[in-house]
């Protein structure tokens, strides 16, 4: 998947700084809403849910539970435990896998839709008055530097 040769000493110091970067980084924007009723684990399974739904009908094949928990960086049994939060809540719903009778998947609901878009827009509330201390050309920066993490994040993601 990734070139296995020793990476010269400028890109290891890079990735580092980079890796870093995003490390804090998230930590600080699961805090730009600590005030939901939701944690940040339970808003990043719908949120990974409804990249998932169809955009038009907020329908969607759902994702199973070890997809779930692999891309949280958990275990199976404490996907499931946040699932089963979700589930009570209204928020996602469990389901039949159509393609494996053994196995179920997890699907968003309307309340689930509504809980995240209720919290992206007091998360990007906050982010942008946060951008609008920055200068112009910082921002500009960012805006140019956003394809760039896009790749990146889809090399990850292959």
């Amino acid at each position: 998947m990734y070139d296995s040769e020793p990476a010269e000493p400028r890109l290891v110091a890079l990735a580092e700084d980079f890796r870093e970067a995003l490390r804090h980084s998230i930590y600080l924007v699961r805090r730009l809403d600590a005030d939901g009723e939701l944690s940040a684990a339970q808003l990043s399974t719908l949120k990974m849910l409804m990249d998932g739904a169809d955009a038009a009908s907020g329908e969607g094949n759902g994702a199973r539970v070890g997809e779930i928990a692999r891309n949280l960086g958990v275990k199976v049994p404490t996907a499931t435990e946040q699932i089963i939060k979700l589930e009570r809540a209204g928020l996602a719903r469990r389901e039949p896998d159509p393609s494996d009778s053994r196995a179920v998947r997890v699907t968003l609901t309307g309340a689930g839709r509504a809980a995240v878009e209720s919290a992206n827009e007091r998360r990007n509330a906050v982010m942008a008055g946060i951008l609008s201390s920055l200068s112009d050309g910082d921002r500009a920066t960012l805006a140019a530097a956003l394809p760039v993490i896009g790749k990146i994040n889809a090399t990850l993601q292959a």
